[in-house]
């Protein structure tokens, strides 16, 4: 029997370095806790391309480590192959979601299903605001939602 190809979902907010990476990280723990590393590929992007080569803000890695999560990510730009590579793409508000799907119009053969990370959210808050101008309880409140929704999309689609 042949093995089956990873699914694979990319976490998108407007500069890679708060909510994205967050939830990037988050699901990859997930993933990793189910020992079901192989059967996805995970990554994080920007709408944007203000922070490309960055790494995620002190207070989002400073929120992850105290959850007991590393990461290395660095900031990168969506790009257009990424809608034809990734089975979904997860944006965190109706921004993201608007310039998404604008960069995701004129591709042929799309395959991305592109969605807000918040629908998946069993407390029904479907967007996950941006904390960068807030403090660490923003930071906090972005990983407590991150958690929820990576939980139930990975029980929807594992």
């Amino acid at each position: 029997m042949a093995a089956t190809a990873p699914k694979s979902v990319l976490f998108v907010c407007l500069g890679n370095i708060c909510r994205s990476p967050i939830a990037e990280a988050v699901f990859r723990k997930l993933v990793t806790d189910e020992n079901a590393e192989n059967q996805w590929m995970i990554d994080s992007g920007a709408v944007s391309d203000w922070n490309v080569g960055s790494f995620p803000d002190a207070r989002a890695i400073s929120c992850l480590r105290k959850h007991g999560i590393e990461t290395s990510h660095r900031a990168r730009q969506v790009t257009k192959d990424d809608f034809l590579s990734f089975d979904y793409v997860l944006c965190m508000d109706e921004s993201n979601l608007r310039d998404l799907k604008r960069k995701a119009s004129p591709i042929k053969n799309c395959k991305a299903k592109i969605e807000l990370l918040g629908s998946y959210d069993p407390q029904k808050r479907l967007i996950i605001e941006d904390p960068y101008y807030g403090n660490d309880e923003d930071f906090e409140t972005v990983y407590q939602q991150c958690v929820r929704c990576c939980k139930s999309f990975l029980e929807k689609y594992s």
